[in-house]
């Protein structure tokens, strides 16, 4: 995955010093608009060999929400601004900072909270291997997540039980049949919103 690696330290590079006249109008958006709290959402995550990082998005909550760590679209904590910001994915792009100094990649399994990938058993455990990403198949095919989560009557069980299973098999599906021209396909289908055919369905 050298390749891989070397992509990533460049693109994200080139990316924080595109998109900083962006990100700058963004982070004053967020201090006019959801005053009372930082800029920036930073919480610990779990990482490539379940190594603990800090991750770095644009906050959307309200300050001291005490909520779940399952987001569910139309959630009170999610501010008006917030949303908007999830809708169009502008919350992730302070991430690029994580790929550039290489604990995440723009391909990866979403890295987790505590709880969740550090607690797997057997064979999932590979799913470590991999650095964690800003996108991936399994982000794909769940880009809806939070408004699926919103039709269930138990998110959290739903999430524990169906979701993140099935992101643990498309994950360790990723890890025995890496393509970077496959990455490729993934971060165009992720920027253009277009499905695309992955390991016989389409995400």
């Amino acid at each position: 995955m050298v390749l891989k690696h070397i992509f990533d330290r460049i693109i994200s590079f080139i990316g924080l010093i595109c998109f900083s006249p962006l990100l700058f109008i963004l982070a004053i958006l967020i201090k006019v608009r959801m005053p009372g709290g930082p800029v920036l959402f930073t919480q610990k995550r779990v990482g490539k060999n379940g190594r603990l990082f800090n991750i770095y998005k644009f906050r959307t909550m309200v300050v001291n929400h005490g909520g779940s760590s399952v987001s569910v679209a139309g959630e009170t904590r999610i501010t008006p601004l917030g949303a908007t910001l999830r809708k169009y994915k502008l919350d992730e792009l302070p991430e690029l900072w994580n790929v550039f100094i290489g604990n995440m990649s723009f391909v990866g399994p979403r890295p987790d909270v505590p709880g969740y990938a550090d607690q797997l058993k057997g064979d999932d455990l590979e799913v470590l291997q991999l650095l964690p990403g800003i996108t991936g198949p399994a982000s794909l095919k769940y880009r809806n997540e939070e408004e699926l989560l919103a039709t269930v009557e138990d998110p959290q069980r739903y999430n524990d039980e169906v979701i993140f299973p099935d992101k643990v098999r498309i994950n360790r599906y990723y890890l025995h049949h890496y393509s970077f021209w496959m990455d490729i396909k993934i971060i165009l289908a992720t920027v253009t919103g277009r499905k695309i055919l992955y390991n016989g369905e389409m995400i």
